[in-house]
């Protein structure tokens, strides 16, 4: 992993939002339609505001979560209803959004349908994610019912996953779509989890699942 550490918080979120679109912009230099993965949670609100700001062709962006909690979007833990306020907005509400969401009961009733749906934009061009202090990333946590076949080199795309602590079921992309991703971004703040993605350098994905997309990935690190 490539480290880059901020003087505070408001710099890493300018930065970074610099540092997505011009990734976002090389990469539509390179074809005619792009996918831009990026995680729910609050802590990329300010990145997300910055970079809904920037003038870009987003007409030509497909955004995706990388992973979601199997909830309606009129829930306040829904990610897609955070993003939907936080990054499509602007001139980044001209950007086409791929679902890891549907009205079914249960995860495993659309897995199908959803991956059907992702596959086309696959691989992802520049992905945004963080990680707990757990070392969990996306909805890969350890301990979690279906980790070992999230992180198997020969995965699904999609992955319904449940796990202690977490209060409802997920949907996430799985570790090969994700260490796929052309361009990667991991952001992180505070002390903990700064000792906690070192730890994670020197552990397996099975202890701690972000490794399995540290090789290459930029870390973009604030107290």
């Amino acid at each position: 992993m490539n480290w880059n550490e901020y003087p505070d918080r408001d710099m890493l979120f300018m930065s970074l939002a610099d540092t997505l679109a011009a990734a976002l912009t090389s990469a539509l230099h390179a074809k005619d339609r792009v996918t831009f993965a990026v995680p729910g949670g609050t802590s990329p609100g300010p990145v997300f505001d910055a970079l809904s700001q920037v003038h870009l062709p987003w007409d030509r962006v497909d955004v995706m979560l990388t992973d979601e909690r199997w909830v309606p979007e009129t829930s306040d833990r829904s990610n897609t209803a955070l993003l939907r306020r936080t990054l499509l907005k602007g001139t980044a509400a001209a950007a086409t959004m791929i679902p890891l969401i549907s009205d079914a009961p249960a995860p495993e009733d659309d897995l199908d349908a959803l991956t059907a749906a992702i596959k086309p934009h696959l691989p992802i061009d520049v992905l945004l994610i963080g990680m707990g202090a757990d070392m969990h990333t996306a909805s890969l946590f350890p301990g979690a019912d279906r980790l070992a076949e999230g992180l198997s080199p020969d995965a699904p795309i999609l992955l319904p996953m449940r796990a202690p602590g977490a209060p409802e079921p997920r949907m996430t992309l799985t570790a090969p779509v994700l260490s796929g991703a052309l361009s990667t971004h991991i952001l992180i703040m505070g002390d903990e989890k700064k000792a906690a993605i070192r730890r994670a350098a020197d552990l397996t994905p099975t202890e701690a699942p972000v490794a399995c997309i540290l090789d290459g990935a930029q870390v973009h690190y604030a107290d």
